[in-house]
């Protein structure tokens, strides 16, 4: 069985198990009534991996059991998204910032911008629904990825409606700034 991210191969090679191999082992520890941390806690202390490792075999146990649902963390639902554009980095970190330029782009404007490093990530606080907006900017030579996370979502169902909504953004986005 392959975790939909991450090959058991991959898997195999940093902890010397395949998913199966580390479902049984936490199928026989109980970790069907456990919760996320007392099952990390079987892996820290019995095992020796990455903690980076743990919490994805851990996740993925979960998930494989039906003890979480997609896009669901500890403390919520959290949502990506990506897009690359053929736009300097300094100009698609302005249309976020300017409120004038990200009306032209953005259904919803009502957010409050937390914190930003210039040219590599702005936190915000979104306010409909109440959550967590983070976006990273990285160049790869005259492009650009953006990658966004929103998280403390409050279920699945606002985190895909969330996915489609800034999945149809930052398409607009693009469209603005490569025209």
């Amino acid at each position: 069985m392959d975790s939909p991210e991450i090959s058991t191969e991959a898997v195999r090679a940093k902890t010397q198990k395949t998913w199966d191999e580390w479902f049984t082992i936490l199928d026989a520890a109980g970790g069907k009534e456990m919760g996320h941390k007392e099952i990390v806690a079987i892996l820290n202390n019995n095992y020796k991996i990455d903690p980076w490792w743990q919490q994805s075999v851990t996740v993925a146990y979960e998930k494989a059991r039906g003890l979480r649902q997609k896009h669901e963390m500890v403390d919520g639902y959290q949502i990506s998204k990506s897009i690359t554009l053929n736009v300097p980095v300094d100009k698609i970190f302005g249309a976020w910032l300017d409120k004038t330029i990200r009306a032209k782009w953005l259904e919803n404007t009502d957010m409050n911008i937390r914190k930003s490093i210039p040219n590599k990530s702005i936190r915000i606080t979104w306010s409909d629904p109440a959550s967590f907006v983070e976006v990273y900017f990285y160049p790869k030579g005259e492009r650009v990825q953006v990658t966004l996370n929103h998280s403390k979502l409050r279920d699945q169902d606002q985190a895909e409606k969330m996915k489609a909504y800034w999945g149809s953004q930052l398409k607009k986005m693009k469209a603005y700034l490569e025209d």
